[in-house]
């Protein structure tokens, strides 16, 4: 009897597979990147519509729609040999069907050590160990050299718009911003819709507006202005906050000029 695979995924969960996958779909855009990345993209069979990076992700895998609005019938007809996951970017009662007919690996991830344990376990899970030790000890090296601010600041980091929605406590996003000697300002779990008033009253001393999910762009700086005007308001790359995968080799440089410019901005020399 052929000797079956067995992983373990980020909620406990135990996967067993016939043989190492060659048949994958992504329903996490950060975890679409990292497949390419180890090398994998011609066994990527289907990618959301948000799997923008890398550009050939949309270009030669199915696009099974949008990460919470999943086409399972589909996901079906590509007869996928993994399905991988995650516990926030996925809707729980479609991935919960999906795991009724396909192994599904799901990751869970608030902290950097999450993101390192999801990027050694999908290696193991595609006999991609080797390329995934190289890309660990590249976000490691990075993240060794990070820059820190200055002196201890508050920060709200907004996600969405009509309602305000911001990154509280317990998500990827708020991890990283402490990474940086940041304070979230917010203290409330995950992420909560503020009013007006709220914000005014949480009186931060930096706005971060992320360019996604929802797009900030300059525009927005000002109607911000009016609530805070004392406020240093910074539109920011959303993906280098908030995506768990390779895209994090990219982040702790951009990190660094993103303090150094907020020291400036502060009048403090180092």
């Amino acid at each position: 009897m052929p000797t079956k695979l067995t992983f373990i995924d980020q909620l406990g969960r135990k996967i067993v597979l016939d043989k190492y996958p060659s048949r994958i779909i992504s329903v996490v855009p950060s975890q679409t990147e990292l497949l390419f990345d180890l090398g994998l993209g011609e066994r990527v069979a289907g990618v959301t519509k948000y799997c923008c990076h890398p550009a050939s992700a949309l270009q030669n895998s199915a696009v099974i729609g949008a990460t919470k609005q999943l086409d399972l019938n589909l996901i079906r007809s590509l007869k996928p040999d993994l399905i991988i996951a995650n516990k926030e970017e996925n809707d729980r009662e479609q991935i919960e069907e999906l795991m009724q007919e396909f192994p599904v690996w799901v990751s869970d991830i608030n902290d950097l050590s999450g993101s390192l344990q999801m990027i050694q376990a999908i290696s193991e899970l595609t006999c991609t160990t080797q390329t995934a030790s190289n890309l660990i000890r590249r976000i490691e090296a990075g993240f060794s050299n990070l820059t820190t601010i200055s002196k201890p600041l508050d920060v709200l980091y907004f996600i969405w718009r009509k309602p305000y929605m911001t990154a509280g406590t317990g998500t990827f996003i708020d991890h990283l911003l402490a990474r940086c000697g940041l304070r979230n300002a917010l203290l409330a779990d995950r992420y909560p819709a503020l009013s007006a008033e709220e914000i005014v009253n949480l009186n931060p001393a930096v706005i971060f507006l992320s360019s996604e999910p929802y797009p900030f762009k300059e525009k927005h700086i000002a109607e911000f202005r009016e609530l805070l005007p004392d406020a240093l308001i910074e539109i920011v790359d959303g993906e280098l906050f908030s995506w768990y995968g390779s895209r994090l080799i990219y982040s702790p440089d951009y990190f660094n000029a993103l303090i150094t410019n907020i020291d400036k901005r502060l009048g403090v020399k180092k």
